[in-house]
């Protein structure tokens, strides 16, 4: 009698296995991997292969392309700012900076009941549990737990990851095992996926330190590209070291994936923070801009600033795709409470859309959002204050007036000058006052700042 209680109890228990591992692999799991001040142009890929010189000769990011090997290139990924504070709050939230009147790094945005990207999750599903692993970012204006991951490493800034205290170490090279954390965050993220695979969904977001402001590398990899002789930009050997190390932590992430069995019910998403920084610290300034081909760099509007390595791997993305659809940090939320199978209207605030159809149709489609376009806006830069706004091809950037410049309205078509050298406006007026319009008129409804005078 024992024994057949303890028979029939195994296969209970058996059955229940089944059934939990079967619907936790109807729910997809979600790993996004956020790099720090990293270019368009900083891989040993081409984003788009059709940009020459785009790729660079000199570093290495053999993970990286593998990651792009097995899922989807967006061409025209962007961050939804410059620098990396108002992104964050831009991806957690699904909201461009300017709605949340946060375009620098204080921000007057209030979280108190906002649907944020983890608990966006929750409501499609209960059971998800989310992480963040890394840098959280300076002046958010809220914890981690606000946000409403179930783990971090807490209120993360900068200076967590080796952020020098003078403008001098900020410039030095520092040689370290684990140059900005790389692979302490990877581990935690690994164990963290370990311990909740098979039982239900997850989000985990690895936001690393690097390769923002101070250079770290390991030994052997500043060894390593010493040895490979000067590089084809104005980067150093020990920049191109931490790059290569950050490279090899994702390859450590995508190792993980795939001897766990998640390969076929995990996304995984990479993109950066914002566009890489204009200089490097001791790269000859006689060799190429580090964004080449692109114009401009962190902190400004141009493509250099706000285009970003932007790839996805998953189910239902074709291996090895590109696709030509714009997409941003913002799309993140709605792209993945539509993935994970969330039904309920997200709130009008939510100004990103998903993409879901794009990565399930090759590529192809369209991202549908509460306005028309991508706009970007950074009201108060010192000397520079400017807005953009792309829409299909086309992207204007206005220039506000400040006491050194007038007022100034751009237009380029990015399909045929992505290094936006040449201002088409004079030749496309009626172009050119449409989109300021949609933007003027997207700034003005959601209250954004106006430009420090």
């Amino acid at each position: 009698m024992n024994t057949a209680y303890a028979v029939l109890a195994r296969s209970a228990l058996l059955v229940t296995l089944i059934v939990t591992s079967a619907t936790a692999q109807g729910k997809p799991n979600f790993i996004f991997i956020l790099s720090d001040d990293h270019g368009w142009t900083q891989l040993s890929f081409a984003m788009d292969r059709e940009v020459s010189g785009s790729a660079s000769s000199y570093l290495e990011t053999p993970n990286m392309a593998r990651l792009a090997q097995r899922g989807m290139r967006f061409v025209s990924g962007y961050s939804p700012a410059p620098l990396c504070t108002p992104t964050r709050r831009s991806i957690f939230c699904g909201m461009t900076p300017a709605r949340q009147r946060g375009t620098e790094f204080k921000s007057e945005f209030d979280w108190t009941g906002r649907l944020t990207l983890p608990k966006a999750l929750k409501q499609a599903d209960p059971n998800y549990r989310s992480a963040h692993f890394g840098k959280f970012g300076n002046d958010m204006g809220a914890s981690p737990d606000d946000v409403g991951f179930d783990e971090s490493d807490g209120w993360t800034t900068n200076a967590t990851g080796g952020m020098g205290a003078s403008l001098q170490e900020r410039g030095e090279s520092v040689v370290k095992a684990d140059p900005k954390l790389v692979f302490a965050i990877t581990d935690r993220a690994i164990d963290f996926i370990e311990r909740h695979s098979g039982t239900h969904g997850f989000y985990v977001q690895v936001s690393h330190y690097a390769t923002h402001l101070q250079v770290q590398t390991r030994q052997s990899s500043l060894d390593m590209f010493e040895a490979k002789g000067p590089p084809d930009r104005a980067v150093t050997h020990a920049f191109a070291g931490m790059l290569f190390d950050l490279d090899q932590s994702v390859g450590l992430l995508l190792d993980a994936v795939d001897r766990l069995g998640l390969t076929d019910n995990t996304y995984i998403i990479f993109m950066a923070d914002n566009g890489g920084r204009g200089t490097i610290p001791g790269a000859q300034r006689s060799l190429s801009p580090p964004n080449r081909p692109l114009n401009g760099a962190k902190h400004t509007l141009y493509e250099g600033g706000i285009r970003v390595p932007f790839l996805v791997a998953g189910p239902g993305v074709e291996p090895n795709s590109v696709s030509q659809v714009p997409v941003t940090g913002y799309d993140l939320l709605p792209t993945l409470y539509d993935l994970a199978g969330g039904e309920a209207p997200l709130p009008d605030e939510i100004d990103g859309g998903s993409f879901r159809t794009v990565i399930e149709n090759g590529g192809m489609g369209e991202v549908r959002r509460g306005f028309e376009g991508l706009v970007f806006h950074r009201p108060l830069r010192r000397n520079a204050p400017s807005s953009a706004i792309r829409v299909g091809d086309y992207k204007l950037l206005l220039n506000y007036e400040t006491a050194t410049r007038p007022r100034q309205s751009l237009l380029f078509d990015l399909a045929r000058d992505v290094g936006e050298q040449r201002d088409v406006s004079t030749e496309m007026p009626g172009k050119a006052e449409e989109l300021e319009a949609l933007l003027v008129g997207y700034l003005k409804s959601v209250g954004a700042e106006t430009p420090a005078r």
